[in-house]
């Protein structure tokens, strides 16, 4: 059976825009994969790009991709899909990869928190790198030594294979909540932290342990859910002994916990207690008060993991990178109270 031609005609093809743009078609196919750089002009390109939009021409990227041996497919793994945070990551991402004729297949390890498998029987015919953001410790060894090159997204910049890292500055984002609240008159506080073993939680408790050295401080552990959150909270606000004036959260969505056991308790937010978030998700506006927070640039995180996995790729030398984070004080946090 004859393929039916689209509507208006045929579909055009790279001797189509070679003609109106009076190229070769090896002109055309080095314009339009983007390895014209150093082999043609830019007036030349300029004028390619030009006809084959006129011409309404799109490439066959099945075929350029089997004659690559790429499939032009990368692969995210994040955690959960429960966190707003990896959300925009994943657009920051698909967004990037798009503008290189990429597609980012979005990838949950079990509960969160357990090693991540291979979703597909082979990876290595079905991907052409892997991205991984906020991993727990060990949980993608399906991953490491294999064929496939490996980003990692806030991890560990010295664990072994991985072709490239980018972080997000969370070391900063923890002193600058400390400087926060010790500037406000605090000196004894509760760090709320994340019960999910990740390079990126320690390397806040450790940030916290020293620029709080000196003040009083307690550190509980809960699962990232508002119920959590709440219950832990509310246990360690509730025990014996002078009750912390602060509370340090690891996410924003263990603040919004912190906020709701204050609340039982009969606390002010923040004339008795003061609660810090970190993400700056929806969540920290949606609280009242809203939340103190450290913004992460979740979208930028996800693009520039996209650009490290094409350099990759592409051969570049693999060069770390670090993203600044900001502090956005809100309602939630205020002078110590009188003792």
């Amino acid at each position: 059976m004859q393929t039916p031609e689209p509507p208006g005609g045929p579909r055009p093809t790279s001797r189509d825009v070679a003609r109106t743009a009076g190229v070769s078609q090896a002109t055309v196919s080095l314009v339009l994969g983007d390895k014209w750089r150093g082999r043609v002009s830019e007036r030349t390109a300029d004028a390619v790009r030009a006809a084959a939009r006129e011409l309404g021409y799109r490439p066959n990227l099945a075929a350029r991709n089997l004659r690559l041996g790429r499939t032009r497919t990368a692969l995210l793994v994040v955690p959960a899909l429960t966190n707003e945070f990896f959300a925009h990551v994943y657009t920051g991402a698909a967004d990037a990869a798009a503008r290189h004729g990429f597609g980012v297949v979005l990838y949950p390890s079990p509960d969160g928190t357990g090693p991540a498998r291979d979703p597909f029987a082979s990876a290595q015919a079905a991907l052409d790198g892997v991205l991984a953001s906020s991993m727990a410790t060990a949980a993608l060894d399906a991953f490491r030594g294999g064929d496939l090159p490996l980003v990692m997204l806030d991890s560990d910049p010295a664990e072994p294979g991985a072709a490239a890292h980018v972080n997000l500055d969370v070391a900063e984002g923890m002193r600058l909540v400390t400087g926060h609240l010790l500037a406000l008159g605090h000196r004894r506080f509760l760090h709320l932290a994340s019960a999910a073993p990740s390079w990126t939680f320690d390397v806040r408790a450790a940030v916290l342990a020293g620029a709080l050295r000196g003040t009083e401080v307690r550190t509980v552990r809960a699962p990232l859910t508002v119920a959590d959150a709440r219950e832990a909270a509310g246990a360690a606000l509730a025990a014996p002994g002078p009750r912390p004036t602060a509370v340090i959260c690891d996410d924003d969505i263990l603040a919004a916990g912190v906020c709701k056991a204050a609340r039982r308790l009969g606390l002010r937010v923040p004339e008795d207690l003061s609660v810090t978030g970190f993400d700056d998700m929806a969540l920290a506006t949606a609280v009242e008060p809203e939340l103190t927070t450290v913004r992460l640039p979740a979208e930028e995180f996800g693009r520039r993991g996209v650009e490290a996995l094409l350099g990759v790729l592409a051969g570049d030398p693999p060069r770390p990178a670090v993203l600044p984070v900001e502090l956005v004080p809100r309602a939630s946090t205020g002078p110590a109270p009188a003792v």
